[in-house]
């Protein structure tokens, strides 16, 4: 007996954001372009913008977008604010439009990593741009737990310094070696595809 798969229509994307997702404050600079068609979910986009940016998913986040909080709803939201939306019910088309410009995206809620989107341009679909793919990017995202902002800064000292008395644990602890300027497009893309699959 033969098994049909079901495949489930996709829905057609009526516009294609173009966005610049910056980590505020870090030094050097560390930013992401992408095109993102206007179907994803809020939780979609999550999962490209840590593929593109080379996060790795492994804590909390919250997008604000026009003065509301979308994320994953827990029992452990504080008692004294509204819990987020879920970010698994709202399109980038229901929450962005045409006049949304920019938004927050926060990643590790210890650590806050704190980006801003800004939308440089509304397109129409065509055959190339109706996927997720990162189109440019500069230097390397800071390595989970260093510390926020802060740890970045000492880690990167550390690791400069042979002589820094952390550079051997801050060497051990990130697996080797450590380049702030490393950012690698086609490895960026080959993560963003690995979702699709």
């Amino acid at each position: 007996m033969n098994a049909t798969k079901k495949t489930a229509r996709r829905t057609q994307p009526h516009r294609i954001y173009q966005l610049r997702i910056s980590l505020d404050e870090a030094d050097p600079s560390v930013w992401r372009r992408l095109w993102v068609p206007d179907t994803l979910t809020l939780a979609q986009l999550d999962r490209v913008l840590q593929a593109a940016m080379g996060w790795t998913n492994s804590h909390l986040h919250d997008f604000v977008i026009e003065g509301q909080s979308y994320g994953m709803p827990s029992d452990d939201d504080a008692h004294d604010m509204p819990p987020p939306l879920d970010e698994r019910r709202h399109t980038l088309a229901g929450v962005l439009g045409t006049s949304v410009q920019h938004f927050s995206y926060l990643y590790d809620f210890g650590d806050h990593w704190q980006h801003s989107v800004a939308i440089e341009q509304i397109m129409l679909p065509n055959g190339i741009n109706t996927w997720p793919l990162c189109l440019d990017g500069r230097n390397a995202c800071p390595p989970e737990d260093v510390g926020g902002l802060g740890g970045y800064e000492e880690f990167l000292q550390a690791m400069r310094d042979p002589t820094h008395e952390e550079h051997e644990a801050m060497w051990c602890w990130c697996g080797g070696p450590f380049d702030p300027t490393g950012f690698d497009l086609n490895a960026a893309n080959a993560a963003i595809r690995a979702l699709r699959r």
